[in-house]
């Protein structure tokens, strides 16, 4: 692996660490030398994610909900307190929503989604960029979807968070114009997971055959969590100290299709 691609002494801040691709995240960072912090609701799913990273791997757990500004404000601050420094911020923490058409939709479950999906990675932006910007450097990676960049029936609200994930990396890279502090996010397609098993179950498909699933995707299978969080850590290393920005496709030509 070249020098550029490791992340040796990096601290990363992973929201949503306790999800398959925070998890997936996690591990490769700390396979490459980086110091984690991983942020999520339940201390239970922490702690079981966090037990699987190496053996040697620094890690420190923050129990927070992304949506509350108090809680986002302590995971920064519990970061720079024990490692003094935020290199790396994985902003990935999110919610798929119920899975209805919009004129079925309640409103406080679509006020839910924005708010975990849309709100949290802004107090996520809010809050790391401070710490970033007094150091002139750092990568922050959003979590969006190919549902920020199509439409999908029935997960009209969960799309629309995801556009504005975009919208927000764009904008936040603008913002950081002329430091060394780099914005970009990432738009996993069909992933093995647990929020895919849901949205499949919610459309009423619980028992759609493999072959009908994934008949779309000129790779003809799912994705899996360590091939978004290779993209990730690529992001997060100084190999892609050029790109800033961006929305980076993982889904298997999907949205090429």
């Amino acid at each position: 692996m070249p020098a550029s691609l490791g992340l040796d002494g990096k601290v990363a801040v992973v929201t949503g660490a306790a999800g398959v691709i925070g998890a997936a995240t996690m591990r490769l960072m700390a396979a490459r030398g980086a110091r984690i912090v991983a942020v999520d609701r339940r201390e239970s799913d922490l702690q079981a994610a966090i037990a699987e990273l190496p053996a040697s791997a620094e890690a420190l757990a923050v129990v927070a909900d992304v949506t509350r500004e108090e809680d986002v404000a302590a995971y920064v601050r519990a970061a720079c307190d024990r490692f003094g420094t935020i290199d790396v911020f994985y902003n990935n923490a999110g919610v798929e929503g119920e899975i209805k058409p919009i004129t079925d939709y309640p409103l406080d479950a679509f006020r839910r989604v924005l708010d975990v999906n849309v709100v949290g990675v802004f107090l996520g932006l809010k809050h790391v960029l401070p710490a970033m910007l007094a150091q002139n450097r750092g990568a922050i990676i959003n979590t969006a979807s190919i549902a920020g960049l199509i439409g999908s029936p029935q997960i009209a609200v969960y799309s629309a968070s995801k556009h504005a994930v975009i919208g927000l990396t764009k904008s936040a890279a603008f913002e950081c114009s002329g430091t060394n502090v780099r914005v970009n996010c990432v738009c996993p397609g069909l992933i093995d997971s647990r929020m895919l098993s849901a949205i499949v179950a919610g459309r009423g498909g619980g028992s759609v055959p493999h072959d009908k699933l994934v008949e779309r995707i000129p790779a003809r299978r799912l994705g899996q969590a360590s091939e978004v969080a290779s993209i990730i850590a690529f992001l997060a290393s100084d190999e892609a100290s050029y790109v800033n920005g961006s929305a980076y496709t993982v889904d298997g030509g999907r949205t090429a299709a």
